[in-house]
């Protein structure tokens, strides 16, 4: 991974981002999910940052960055494509779902779009396992996917 050089100004907006916890016995996962919505991934510079401002160890911090699903550590596309791998949707189709986004979107698991546009990704489990198979683009769950129904939820982000 190429490191990311950050601006002053963005430890500026971290330092807010901290001081908005100043209270809290337990800041870190605010501050970290704050920052994530900032900047849509935590960037390890930054991530250094708050370790060093929080007299915590960076590793603790890569941690917790790591540790939840919902944290980006590398810069991500507009739109998140996380697909359910877990067993009931792995025997509905979970792999059918994957190869189709992969040839749709023209990327990996892994991968995020050259426009930008699209990163998608294989994830444990969505907790939709009543509509298997399924995934998330961003925030919103789509289920019962076949090949025309990942097409057509696709269709909507053009």
């Amino acid at each position: 991974m190429n490191p990311v050089k950050i601006e002053p100004i963005v430890y500026q907006e971290v330092d807010e981002i901290i001081r908005k916890y100043t209270d809290e016995k337990t800041p870190l996962l605010a501050i970290l999910q704050d920052i994530s919505l900032k900047w849509g991934y935590l960037p390890r510079d930054v991530m250094g940052y708050v370790a060093q401002k929080l007299d915590i160890p960076a590793a603790r911090i890569w941690g917790v960055a790591t540790f939840y699903s919902f944290f980006e550590t590398k810069p991500v596309g507009k739109y998140v494509v996380r697909v359910c791998k877990s067993a009931p949707c792995h025997v509905l189709g979970a792999t059918n779902v994957l190869e189709t986004l992969v040839r749709e979107l023209g990327i990996q698991v892994g991968e995020t779009s050259k426009d930008g546009k699209f990163t998608l990704q294989a994830t444990s489990c969505l907790g939709v396992c009543g509509v298997s198979p399924a995934m998330m683009i961003n925030n919103a769950t789509y289920g019962n996917l076949c090949e025309e129904r990942i097409r057509e939820v696709l269709s909507q982000f053009a």
